[in-house]
């Protein structure tokens, strides 16, 4: 059981640090003392899912995060038979596997997407995280930020998230593409 504690301690930690939260500053938040808090981050106190609850609510991370206990913090291994389709379908153009089951704050997301031959020119999008991109197989047209970019296997690519891109299929066949989106801190 004090495993357990400490574990779960050590994620509420992780997760306040990651919001840049003092134990006050989370402790006001979830009408706690910073006595609590304290306790909750050493494995000293057992807390009640209520306030655990809330303080995940406060940190905006899944209480289930905070209860698991095989989360392999270290090292993890995805089997190719293993990955699974994270989202996407033949509608958007594109699918994404899943290359590593990341810990709740980790700052890069690798995975796969799979961009269908059907894929039709749709509007640009963006999103708060850096990317970059490695043509496995196939060919792409990256649109970014208005212009157009020929990539073919072997080709890569890093780019701002937040400028408008898109990348479609350049022929009647599916494209392989490695993605690493990379959470970038804002100073």
């Amino acid at each position: 059981m004090i495993i357990y504690l400490q574990e779960i301690g050590k994620k509420v930690k992780e997760a306040r640090l990651n919001k840049a939260l003092t134990q006050q500053e989370l402790a006001d938040k979830c009408q706690l003392t910073k006595s609590h808090i304290s306790k909750i981050e050493n494995g000293q106190a057992a807390p009640a899912v209520a306030t655990l609850s809330k303080i995940a609510q406060e940190l905006g991370a899944p209480l289930s995060w905070f209860l698991e206990t095989n989360i392999q913090n270290k090292l993890s291994i995805v089997k190719g038979k293993e990955r699974k389709v994270k989202v996407g379908s033949s509608e958007i153009g594109y699918t994404y596997e899943t290359l590593a089951k990341r810990a709740q704050f980790s700052k890069v997301e690798p995975v796969i997407i799979t961009v269908l031959p059907e894929a039709e020119l749709v509007e640009p999008f963006t999103h708060s995280e850096d990317e970059f991109i490695y043509v496995l197989s196939g060919s792409i047209n990256l649109f970014y930020d208005g212009e157009l970019h020929y990539l073919k296997q072997g080709d890569s690519a890093y780019f701002e998230g937040d400028v408008p891109h898109i990348f479609l299929p350049t022929e009647s066949k599916e494209a392989k593409v490695l993605a690493m989106f990379i959470q970038v801190n804002s100073l």
